[in-house]
Order: structure tokens, then sequence, then C-alpha cells
């Protein structure tokens, strides 16, 4: 008995020591705690001159872009968010976080909430849960294109440090940017006969563009080279210091080709994740693209230089967006003495498609992807005619929101909320020719989805083809909700689905949340259906989502907890709805 006592106080004593050891540890080595990030937002309209054009723009606390969110990885971020627009509906989308375990925080009306209706106050709560550059936008009709956009910039714990080195860290957001409304957009795409909404008025880099005041048709008082409102986006560097830039593109339509004169960069960050580094004089960028590239101010520094963002991919008259990177000490706002650079052939397809063939994972970051797929799904874009209306379709169906949001109807069980008939996971390819107007080019719509098994593989093979223009393709970005994907391959013509999966790069590839189908081509890309949920897919250009260019994926939803009330109020959820 004694000597068992005398065993009790000696493992008492030990536990002891290593208690004050563990403390004395902690107190030395203190751990590295995520934080909750609060921001108070109030979206609402004001008038103001991004361009020198006064216009009505949706604005967060006064602002378009919006504040940037900074965060570092693990973070909570919650964003309280009063709708002051008086008339309109509104929904913020976070675009690039996959929302682990918040699936009713993606932001996206119709998919996995109700909108939030004029006066009413709602709350997003996720968690960053990887650094990298991300964005944010309006996810409801197309208000992205009235404003109200921003920038997500997610960093490492401290502590540790990214695979490249820079002495400063800058973002700068692409938009394209309309005189027109979004309410006359839409309603010009949804009549008849069409109303295209045409190229935009001007490109804004960092939220400023320069319209030209003498267009003949202005009513006078309207528009003002002189505000300062629209005097350049100027970034300021130091000689001899290296920049980390993290490009967003948000534009509603156009892709672009961003350059900074006498400068190389370097592409080191895709869509979050780390790029084997290669050099660029043009990076071709798309819309809900991000990329983080290095600069270094090794140019005469006698002088400032030009930033110049350009449209490719479509034969526009809209002049470059401008802004100036300016060498200190010179004048911020002067000028450099040289003409701002042209940009490359609208029309040259050929550098586009080896930028997106050389992005590739970093070494030490590769996420290797599996080797087989469970599950193939071939999407045809087209561009057809509805009951008379011109549409955009995948596989001939056009995509159309349910009252509903699916998130809710799947758990609650209201499936007669939408159609049940799966959508089409192919065409025929055998006979169909994608370099031709299609012979038949109507099309019907549908709001049915698709069922994924969870945690299963599951390849989709994007496929471009001719519009109802003859010898015209286009360039579509499609972006994915809730997930990263590996980006497989492109190729040009119509995809072989015997021989062209024996060419993709399942070694390194690049893991992203939006990529490019180039006009004519195919891309194909690969995810795992391992979060649950109910997620969009859809070309990130608002008028072609608008007119139906999307699907839904469903895997997973019976394992979401319990849905907040906060999402509901509309179709059959009404009665659900406690602010």
């Amino acid at each position: 008995m004694a000597a068992e006592l005398l065993q009790c106080r000696s493992l008492a004593k030990n536990l002891v020591g290593l208690c004050l050891f563990l403390c004395l540890a902690s107190a030395a080595f203190p751990s590295v705690e995520a934080k909750v990030r609060y921001h108070k937002w109030e979206v609402k309209y004001e008038y103001k001159s991004p361009d020198c054009y006064k216009k009505l723009v949706m604005t967060i606390n006064g602002r378009s872009p919006g504040p940037t969110i900074n965060a570092q990885q693990g973070d909570t971020i919650i964003v309280e968010l009063k709708n002051s627009l008086l008339l309109e509906n509104v929904a913020i989308h976070w675009h690039g976080i996959r929302q682990h375990g918040t699936p009713w925080s993606d932001g996206t009306e119709g998919v996995t909430q109700c909108p939030i209706l004029p006066g009413d106050t709602f709350t997003y709560k996720f968690i960053v849960d990887r650094p990298g550059t991300y964005l944010y936008h309006a996810h409801y009709g197309m208000q992205r294109e009235a404003g109200l956009y921003g920038m997500i910039k997610v960093s490492l714990p401290a502590g540790e440090s990214e695979p490249f080195s820079y002495d400063y860290d800058r973002s700068i957001i692409l938009n394209d940017w309309y005189h027109k409304s979004a309410y006359e957009q839409m309603t010009g795409l949804n009549s008849i006969p069409f109303g295209w909404v045409g190229e935009p008025q001007s490109i804004l880099i960092q939220g400023r563009g320069k319209f030209n005041c003498s267009t003949p048709g202005i009513e006078a008082g309207l528009c003002n080279a002189t505000n300062p409102e629209c005097s350049p986006f100027s970034l300021t560097v130091v000689p001899g210091k290296t920049y980390r830039l993290r490009i967003g593109s948000l534009t509603g339509l156009s892709a672009l080709s961003f350059e900074i004169e006498g400068h190389n960069m370097t592409v080191v960050e895709a869509d979050g994740n780390n790029v084997e580094p290669f050099v660029v004089q043009n990076l071709f960028i798309y819309s809900g693209e991000t990329y983080s590239v290095l600069i270094k101010a090794d140019q005469d520094p006698s002088r400032n230089y030009w930033a110049s963002a350009h449209i490719v991919s479509r034969n526009s008259n809209t002049t470059n967006g401008l802004g100036i990177i300016n060498y200190y000490p010179n004048h911020p706002r002067r000028n450099p003495p040289t003409s701002p650079p042209v940009g490359p052939r609208w029309n040259d397809t050929a550098p586009r498609i080896a930028q997106s063939q050389a992005i590739k994972a970093l070494k030490g970051y590769i996420h290797t992807p599996p080797q087989t797929t469970d599950r193939v799904i071939v999407m045809l874009n087209t561009q057809n005619r509805i009951d008379g209306r011109v549409r955009w379709s995948v596989n001939n169906v056009s995509f159309g929101l349910p009252e509903t949001p699916y998130l809710i109807a799947l758990k609650q069980n209201f499936l007669h909320a939408f159609e049940q008939t799966p959508p089409p996971e192919g065409y025929d390819a055998a006979n169909y020719d994608i370099y031709s107007v299609a012979k038949n080019v109507n099309a019907t719509t549908s709001n049915s989805i698709y069922r994924l098994k969870f945690n299963s593989t599951v390849d989709v093979i994007l496929q471009n083809a001719n519009t109802m223009t003859v010898n015209n393709s286009e360039t579509h970005p499609w972006h994915l909700h809730g997930h990263d994907f590996w980006v497989l391959g492109y190729g040009t013509g119509k995809f072989n689905i015997s021989t062209d999966p024996k060419k993709y790069n399942l070694v390194n590839p690049i893991m992203k949340n939006t990529v490019p189908v180039h006009p004519y081509g195919w891309t194909a890309l690969r995810f795992r259906a391992d979060n649950p949920g109910v997620w969009l897919f859809h070309c990130h250009i608002e008028s072609h989502f608008f007119m139906g260019m999307g699907v839904v994926f469903e895997e997973g939803v019976e394992k979401v907890g319990r849905l907040p009330t906060s999402i509901m109020g509309c179709g059959e959820t009404k009665r659900f709805y406690k602010p």
C-alpha cells in the first residue's frame, strides 16, 4: 500500500512538472490563433463618375470598388450587410472561398439563399481556409456591373512565408464599365427584337477610367473630364524594390490583356494556388480570375510608366484602360513621356492559349489529381433561340433559376420547386459541326440540376462552338462555386473522348476556380464532389449567365447542417423566414 502511495505521489509530481513546462513553453512560443474579422457594410446607390461620366453606382460604405477584406489563413470573416438600395434585392458572392461547412454563405441568390430585401440586414459568416487572392461581387441579376465588387486578400499565418519573395503587396481590380444601368441591359437582352449590351464605354483600373467627354450626343453636365474621381489610378513604386501585384478581373463581358510598359511580370499565383513561375509581357485575364505577378521597379527612375488594360477576343472599339506606375519621387500624376502600349491583336488566340497551357502547379505545392474519374459530363456551349428570344445553352438546354433556392428546396424536401428530370450529360458530338451555325438553333429551358455522388471524381469537358453569327465563336470564362478544380488540358477543335484524355496533364495541373474556354476549343477539368451543398457552375460573363449559360451541381446535401432561417423568405420558404 505504501509503495502504491509513493507511486501516486511521484506521478502527481511529474504531472505538475509537465504542466509547468507546458505553461512556460506556451508563454515562450505563443500559439497562432485565428481571428474573427468583423465588417459592417451598407450597400446603396450613389452618383459617381468613375470614368468621368456621372451615373448611379452601387457602393459599399460609399466606395466602389468596395473595401478590401484583409485576413489570415484560418480567420473567420463576418460581414453584416445592410441593403439600403430602396427598390432592389441584393446578394454577395465570396468568389473563390469554398465555404466548407457554410454553403448557405456562398451568396448565390436562387441557389444558396433568398435575396436580401430592401431595408433588411443579412450576416455572412465563413472561414478563409487558405492563403491567396480572391474576390467578392454581387450575385443578383446583373448588379456586378453596377459597381458592387471588391477583393479578398488572405495571407499566411505569422511566421510563415510564401515560396516567392517581394518587398510590397498591392492590389488591382480590372473592370469594364457601362453607362446604361443593369436593368436597361437586362431588359434589352430579354426583348424581341434582341437588344445586345454592346461594348463597354470604358475599362476601369481599380475603379478609375477615362471616357471621352467630347463624344457626340452626351447631355450637358453629365461628363466632366477634370473630375478628380476619374483621375488615373496611380501605383507608387520605389526603385529597386519588388512588388507583388494581385490582379483580379470582374469584367461583365471583356477578356483583357494587362501590361506594364517596359516591365516583365512573373506569374506566381492563380486563383489562390501557387504557380511554377513564368514570365509574361501581357497577362491575359478573364472575368473571375485572379493572379499574383511579381514586378521589379528596375527601369529608368526619372520617369513614370503606363499600365494598360486592353480588350481581347472581341473586336471592340473601347479605349484601353490606363493607369500610371509612379517611380518615386516623381509626381504620381505625371504622365509618362511615351505613348501607352497598344496591346495585342484582339483576334490573336495563339498567345492566349499558350498562357493557359503554361500555368502549372508549383513543385512542392502540387495537389495530385485522381488518376481516373467516376463521371464525365460534356457541356456544349451554344447560342440559341427560345420563343424568339436569344439565349445561351448547355447541351441545348438554357438554365433559369427557380423561385425557391436549391439548397433550401433539397434540405426541406421541396422537390416540386424545380424540375427533376436530369439535364443532358453530352450532345451528338458525331454529327454536330462546331464551326457552323447550328441547323436548328431552337433550344429548351430547364432549372434541373446534376446530382453528384458524394466524394466522387467528376470530369467536365467544356466545348465551344459557333454562335448564331457566321464565323464567330466567343471566349467563355467558367467559374465553379464551392471548389477548386484541376485544369487537365486545353485543345482546339472538337473534343475527342477517345484520344484527348490520353493527353491530360495528371502530373502537375494547376487548380483554379475559373477557367477560359477559347474560341472553337475545349477545356477539360476535374474536381472532387466533396463539399456538401449545392453549387453553381456558370459562365462569368454577366449577360451570358443571365441568358442561361450555367448549371448547378448537388453533392452530399444530406450532410449539410441545419440551415439558418435568415437565408429564407422567398418561394416555398416564406413561412420559415425569421430575420
